[in-house]
């Protein structure tokens, strides 16, 4: 039995069909609307056709156009769907700019995407309803499974089989020969050398081995049995447990490609949204701040004391390159402890320059850095140069946070973790904070962390010295 079978089928033919019908009907209420007339004459059923045929194509590659069971949400479908349609938009609006096509009827294509989004939404979602409610009321499970192994990754497997798709498929039990956690115990139903005697006394469709690679001989034994009783046999990679590390899997096209450590700034247009968010956001903050603000800040820095307004330090940045990092002043001159780490109640703080290290103003010229590529709005905070010896000795994956461009504000210090790092493990926080970014970032958690600094460079920052 071939697990996704039911997804090729009358769904490939179904929904296709139905967006495009759902497409046509917005062409036809969309014309009435412009034009006040039904007529379907003229350049609409051309634009008809190139409309259609872009969305089918790319319906099918970043839609998930098969998937009508619970193993993908229905946030997930929004997610797809509104995505698909804005490549859509882009494409098919910048060609025509490119082409200089001179006939586009702006108004009525614009509404065309008013009317079809939703409309293809509500009938993905009402299909994926009925098919669903069928499923968990009429039809039998399209597959009873065993997982040989109780690992992370079969537990896991478990978990989300459970959660999404309990009507589709039946959990028969785990087969372990290592002690699993007490709330497992009850799913066991033997040890790894049983599972092909329960599999023939037991109506079973799938077995997935959920062990480490290294059991070679295991792996061809279940293979050749499942072969030989018409059962699908497949496998959960447990990396984990073979390379005793984290792993993240990327694809190059249909190669699956490991890595120790998952790294979503390593992907191209990643780098590109995150790059294209730093460049606007920081052009709009200089454009409309600083004109405001930097006369206001610079005039009490002069008036407060003695020397230039702005302080340029070099840096550490992305693989180690060294930067100029430029803050406003916030010290008197001439102390010569340019890389000593500024401590409560520090004698060469100046007095502006207490106000702004507490609100962040001091940090205000590092939207330049962002523009000129050196740092990002978002990210690990580059440390001096002393920090950068000292600790690289010390915490063996601090120099894991240089992977990436530094930021002007980053998780560690929305978490609290600024300020000295003379306490016993404070750097160490702040790496963990770091990796945990570096690992899970996403463009709506460095909007998240910006709204948070805002948020404390209203409040003030209790530990900013």
């Amino acid at each position: 039995m071939e697990r996704y079978a039911h997804y090729t089928d009358s769904t490939r033919f179904i929904l296709p069909l139905l967006d495009v019908a759902i497409i046509f009907g917005a062409f036809h209420l969309a014309g009435f609307l412009v034009w006040h007339s039904w007529d379907f004459t003229g350049y609409a059923p051309f634009l008809f056709i190139i409309f259609a045929l872009l969305w089918w194509t790319l319906s099918r590659q970043y839609a998930n156009i098969f998937r009508l069971d619970r193993l993908i949400t229905y946030a997930e479908k929004l997610g797809y769907l509104l995505r698909t349609f804005l490549m859509h938009a882009l494409l098919l609006l910048g060609t025509a700019l490119l082409l200089d096509v001179q006939q586009l009827p702006l108004k009525e294509l614009l509404l065309v995407y008013g009317l079809a989004v939703p409309g293809v939404v509500l009938g993905r979602f009402v299909l994926a309803f009925c098919y669903r409610a069928y499923q968990r009321h009429f039809a039998e499970p399209h597959s009873r499974y065993v997982i040989v192994g109780a690992s992370e990754s079969g537990q896991r497997l478990y978990h989300f089989l459970a959660a999404h798709d309990p009507a589709g498929t039946q959990f028969k039990g785990f087969f372990a020969d290592e002690p699993v956690a007490p709330a497992l115990r009850p799913l066991v139903r033997g040890s790894v050398a049983e599972v092909k005697d329960y599999c023939l006394r037991t109506p079973v469709d799938e077995i997935y081995f959920a062990l480490p690679f290294d059991h070679h001989q295991l792996i061809r034994e279940l293979s050749d049995f499942a072969i030989n009783n018409f059962l699908s046999f497949r496998i959960v990679p447990d990396y984990p447990g073979t390379i005793r590390q984290d792993v993240s899997v990327y694809h190059y096209d249909h190669l699956p490609i490991l890595t120790v450590r998952r790294e979503p700034l390593a992907i191209w247009t990643n780098r590109l949204l995150k790059r294209s968010f730093d460049v606007a956001f920081s052009g709009l903050v200089i454009g409309l701040l600083f004109p405001l603000l930097m006369p206001v800040l610079a005039l009490a820095i002069k008036l407060d004391s003695r020397g230039p307004v702005f302080f340029k330090q070099l840096r550490p940045g992305r693989r180690n390159r060294l930067f100029p990092c430029y803050k406003l002043r916030t010290m008197h001159t001439g102390h010569g402890q340019t890389e000593l780490q500024a401590r409560k109640g520090d004698p060469r703080v100046t007095r502006v320059g207490y106000y702004l290290r507490k609100y962040n103003l001091d940090e205000l010229p590092q939207f330049f850095n962002v523009l000129l590529g050196h740092m990002s709005v978002v990210g690990p905070r580059p440390n001096m140069l002393s920090q950068l010896e000292e600790y690289s000795k010390r915490i063996n994956t601090y120099q894991w946070r240089h992977a990436v461009t530094p930021g002007i504000t980053g998780y560690a210090q929305v978490n609290g973790c600024r300020g000295e790092t003379r306490a016993p493990n404070a750097m160490e926080k702040r790496v963990e904070y770091d990796l945990k970014y570096l690992e899970n970032w996403s463009f709506v958690l460095d909007l998240k962390i910006i709204g948070q600094t805002v948020v404390n460079m209203v409040r003030g920052e209790e530990n900013a010295y």
